[in-house]
């Protein structure tokens, strides 16, 4: 009997350990990054599901609960997600959140600015932006010029910038970072798994820099402007875009600058996924160029979950290599 009170005693007396933050996410590629640190601590919750369009969407009930609910909000921003946005507004500065775009070291493009040499772009040290001005590139994506009904802003700050493997890896270390912060007994298992994660993820941009590496100087058509942090860490050449918003319908005239481009260079045209096909195969046709697989940057078409971001990487590469080779 003395020894089973004093078992419970002892018990008491340890410290009670809290559980891993309920961690909400916004677009697949952010909920893969944050499943590979959580590793076997806990599942983070994905707010966009498939074939749902993230930069247009309204919460059924039981996600805007889960944001309610969440101990820590890891998204891109409001220039991706605005629907997201608003329903932060509403629960106040209390429930801790990461701005992955906003957050320091992160490498940030304007719409149409050229891409980084492939050379220097590979491996690039974040903390040597950590001054960066993101209050200012944050006024100028905000800005309504730009902006269609149901698309985000095609001026200002690219909003894509987990196509950008180097931002994966710099966020993996943040997200590790505010998860310890949340959950001090578990900080050494989150910056173990990050760490585990950024050489995986090394790994695989290798593969893809070797994959890529011959079709630097091949330019391609891809269907909206969604591709410059990918096309400049690998060094490949966007020649241009078919719709210049997620939900811009594209003029005639632009349409036929575009075709005699297409046909005078041979250009591969890339449909997306979430998006008619036909407009992207009709150009190609009528140009005579080659028709590539439908790109499928926000991975809206995989299964959500740790292996996301990396198949969603080598899917570009792939796709984009197989129609370059041709």
């Amino acid at each position: 009997m003395r020894y089973t009170i004093s078992l419970a005693l002892a018990s008491l007396a340890l410290p009670a350990h809290a559980e891993p933050p309920r961690v909400v996410t916004d677009i697949p590629p952010v909920h893969s990054l944050v499943a590979q640190v959580m590793g076997d601590l806990g599942t983070p919750v994905l707010l966009t599901e498939r074939g749902a369009n993230p930069h247009d969407m309204a919460l059924r009930p039981s996600q805007a609960a889960a944001v309610q609910e969440a101990g820590l909000v890891v998204w891109v921003g409001p220039e991706l997600t605005p629907w997201l946005e608003r329903a932060l507004e509403g629960l106040g500065p209390e429930v801790p959140r990461l701005g992955l775009l906003a957050a320091p070291g992160t490498e940030l493009r304007e719409y149409g600015e050229e891409g980084h040499d492939h050379e220097d772009h590979v491996g690039h040290d974040h903390d040597d932006h950590a001054d960066h001005d993101h209050e200012e590139d944050e006024d100028h994506a905000h800005d309504d010029h730009g902006h269609d009904d149901h698309g985000h802003s095609h001026e200002g700050t690219d909003p894509h910038a987990w196509l950008d493997p180097a931002n994966a890896r710099h966020w993996l270390g943040l997200i590790a970072g505010e998860l310890g912060r949340l959950d001090p007994p578990n900080a050494a298992a989150y910056a173990a798994n990050a760490a585990t994660a950024a050489e995986a993820l090394a790994a695989e941009e290798a593969r893809i820099a070797a994959l890529l590496e011959p079709l630097h100087d091949e330019p391609f058509v891809v269907f909206h402007d969604a591709y410059g942090y990918f096309a400049g860490h690998f060094g490949l050449t966007v020649a241009g875009s078919i719709s210049l918003g997620d939900a811009a319908a594209p003029g005639a005239a632009r349409l036929r600058d575009l075709q005699a481009e297409i046909g005078a260079q041979n250009l591969c045209v890339f449909p997306e996924a979430n998006h008619d096909p036909r407009l992207a195969a009709q150009l190609a046709e009528a140009a005579g160029a080659r028709l590539g697989p439908a790109l499928d940057p926000e991975g809206m078409t995989l299964e959500p979950g740790p292996g996301l971001y990396a198949a969603l990487l080598g899917g570009l590469a792939e796709g984009i290599a197989d129609c370059l080779s041709r």
